[in-house]
């Protein structure tokens, strides 16, 4: 499989995933860590993808989004995008009922 069906497969297969640097434990960046906790703080499971582990993806994956910067958060195949647009809108309390309803449709499918 090629990386950028790699991405696609991620995204499809996820309604709520984070690729960002480092894991959710153990963050490499302040911007994954921060964007790791607003996530946690809404209290559903989310998939993510470590790119530090994966040179490949890091290098595709902000073709692909039109996105250059890493967190990137995709919630149900769309880019939300990364963490200064995550903490806008948990300020604005749109965050959690979107990945509220994304874990909700998630958990209807299994």
């Amino acid at each position: 499989m090629d990386i950028e069906t790699l991405i696609r497969k991620q995204i499809a297969d996820n309604n709520i995933l984070l690729y960002m640097k480092g894991t959710p434990q153990f963050p490499q960046c302040g911007f994954s860590a921060r964007t790791v906790e607003a996530l946690v703080q809404v209290g559903e499971p989310f998939a993510y993808v470590n790119i530090l582990e994966n040179p490949e993806i890091r290098a595709t994956l902000p073709r692909i989004a039109n996105w250059p910067t890493f967190p990137q958060l995709w919630v149900k195949g769309e880019l939300i995008g990364g963490c200064d647009i995550v903490m806008d809108m948990v300020q604005k309390g749109e965050l959690a009922p979107l990945i509220k309803e994304a874990a909700a449709e998630a958990a209807a499918k299994a």
